[in-house]
């Protein structure tokens, strides 16, 4: 069994995550360091999923769409703010990638889940979740919501010279990212791929 297969990934997310230390080494200039919700603050789930392409683990970005709002044009993982309908968070986090990607979600194994975080700009209270499918999606990306899609290689998380230090997009004071190909993945998105990681470093992977 290597590092990145999904029975390693599944008892890494059994704890004790990381949580807040890995929110932090990836926090923006002038974020509190653990904000507390605001009474009014609305739940979100997001999805971290994990599939093989050319026989290699993959997760999945987005690039949002300039008009959604808060965090438009942010790199995001696919997800959204729970509905009346969602059975809980995890049906959120799956319908939303089912809406923004096109994706079926009935065959996604549920390996764990991450920390929750608040988000104070938006007012949203994220549950990130983390699944698994073992084939490679065929993504048909929502245009009103997905500006581009991005494909990311797993392994490229664990390497050290893909989080960096530097000026936000639009300038402004240096702050942590990752570099994924051209983009700059900074803020809530950062922070919940720091806490992967670092479940993935303390699990041992490599």
């Amino acid at each position: 069994m290597t590092a990145l297969e999904p029975d390693f990934i599944r008892r890494a997310l059994r704890g004790p995550l990381p949580g807040l230390a890995a929110h932090l080494r990836m926090s923006p200039p002038g974020r509190a360091r653990a904000p507390l919700p605001k009474p009014d603050a609305r739940e979100a789930g997001v999805l971290f999923l994990i599939y093989p392409r050319q026989a290699t683990p993959h997760f999945v970005l987005t690039r949002r769409t300039e008009w959604l709002g808060h965090h438009s044009g942010q790199i995001s993982l696919p997800g959204g703010r729970r509905e009346p309908g969602d059975a809980d968070v995890i049906a959120t986090a799956l319908r939303e990638a089912r809406e923004e990607l096109g994706i079926a979600t009935e065959q996604v194994e549920l390996l764990g889940r991450l920390t929750t975080l608040y988000i104070p700009p938006s007012n949203f209270v994220v549950h990130p979740v983390v699944g698994y499918v073992a084939a490679q999606p065929v993504f048909h990306p929502n245009a009103r919501e997905v500006a581009e899609l991005i494909e990311v290689p797993l392994a490229l998380l664990l390497d050290p010279a893909t989080r960096q230090l530097g000026p936000l997009p639009g300038g402004g004071p240096n702050a942590p990212f990752y570099r994924i190909g051209k983009h700059a993945v900074w803020g809530a998105t950062a922070m919940v791929l720091s806490e992967f990681e670092m479940a993935l470093r303390n699990a041992g992977a490599e």
